[in-house]
């Protein structure tokens, strides 16, 4: 059987994001819940680097959700802050480590930035949706 695509981007997460700030430093245990088994997935951050590995061991943040989440989360859609507020995935520890998370993971495929939303329409509204 194939790798899920949580597992896909978590091990595609290792390496350095100079994205991250660099004063971000900390652990992250995901536990992936299927069934009755669960896989842990162990995230050391530290100086922009990722590194990633398999642990029970105890860490600053732990997320619980099931394995279909996030794999949802992985591939952009649900947010993992939305996740969170839906109740869809539990949070233990260290919260500012989601925020640090939260740029690991993609975004929605179809998502731009919002500097380039309005490319195309020259900064216009689109016909018919002008300000009244």
């Amino acid at each position: 059987m194939g790798a899920s695509m949580a597992e896909q981007v978590i091990e595609q997460v290792a390496g350095r994001h100079p994205e991250l700030p660099e004063h971000t430093a900390g652990t992250v245990r995901l536990d992936l819940h299927d069934g009755g088994r669960t896989e842990h997935w162990y995230l050391t951050i530290e100086h922009q680097n990722v590194e990633v590995g398999r642990s029970t061991a105890d860490a600053d943040m732990v997320v619980h959700a099931d394995r279909a989440v996030f794999d949802r989360l992985a591939s952009g859609n649900p947010r993992l802050v939305a996740a969170l507020l839906r109740n869809d995935i539990n949070v233990q520890g260290d919260m500012r480590l989601l925020l640090t998370l939260r740029r690991l993971f993609p975004g929605p495929s179809a998502a731009r930035h919002p500097r380039h939303a309005d490319q195309g329409t020259g900064g216009r509204s689109a016909p018919g949706t002008e300000a009244r």
